[in-house]
């Protein structure tokens, strides 16, 4: 594999924030305070949008939240949110991009800040093997504590998870002859400052400006 191509997920590879649906869908189910945690979800996802979130609050946050329930609830509670929401969202378009990387036989991976136990079941379901996502500290029987291990995967923290991820394989980003990575976001910028191709797709209004004033490549997969 002598190319790499990484991947936002959240409004890059889907049309929604898989993240704040969560929470959204949670409310539907009456599995939380209705009024608060729906003041607090729509607090922190506006604090994302304008770039300005801590991430370790927000990850304690919803972290915290995984953390009422047992394993068996949430794994439960998973699969449903799979079908209902993150299943229809699912883009052809989404698909075919990954689909030609990885028929090109670039090394590709998902690169999230968005917690592993609401995004492990979605990059399966993209089809990609590799996730590097916000990780949940598990108890013996696998139910969530609350507390994250090691860092955020939000701004510069993807360099640092990615960097981790491919020194596992005994690589750096040196060892590829073209890098690229697609994100929506101009919370991404660390990261895709640093890559030899950087894709605004679907690009927020921030993400455009700079993109076009940098000459990056900008692509649209859907337009809602």
């Amino acid at each position: 594999m002598k190319k790499l191509a990484l991947f936002d997920l959240d409004h890059t590879l889907l049309p929604i924030d898989s993240d704040h649906e969560w929470g959204e869908f949670l409310v539907r189910l009456g599995a939380v305070d209705a009024v608060e945690f729906a003041r607090r979800n729509d607090a922190f996802y506006a604090q994302y949008q304008a770039g300005t979130i801590d991430p370790v609050e927000y990850l304690e946050f919803s972290l915290g939240t995984l953390a009422t329930f047992p394993r068996a609830k949430l794994d439960h509670m998973r699969a449903q949110f799979m079908t209902e929401v993150v299943v229809p969202n699912i883009r052809p378009a989404a698909l075919a991009l990954l689909k030609q990387h990885q028929d090109a036989g670039d090394l590709v991976a998902i690169v999230t800040a968005t917690n592993h136990f609401v995004t492990e079941p979605i990059a399966r379901a993209l089809g990609v093997e590799h996730l590097i996502a916000a990780m949940p500290e598990l108890d013996a029987q696998g139910n969530v504590t609350g507390r994250l291990i090691g860092t955020p995967t939000q701004g510069k923290g993807k360099i640092t998870h990615t960097e981790a991820w491919l020194a596992k394989m005994g690589k750096t980003f040196a060892d590829f002859e073209s890098v690229h990575f697609y994100s929506d976001s101009h919370n991404d910028l660390p990261l895709m400052s640093l890559v030899s191709h950087p894709v605004a797709t679907n690009a927020n209004a921030t993400l455009k400006t700079h993109a076009t004033a940098q000459g990056w490549q900008l692509i649209e997969l859907f337009n809602d």
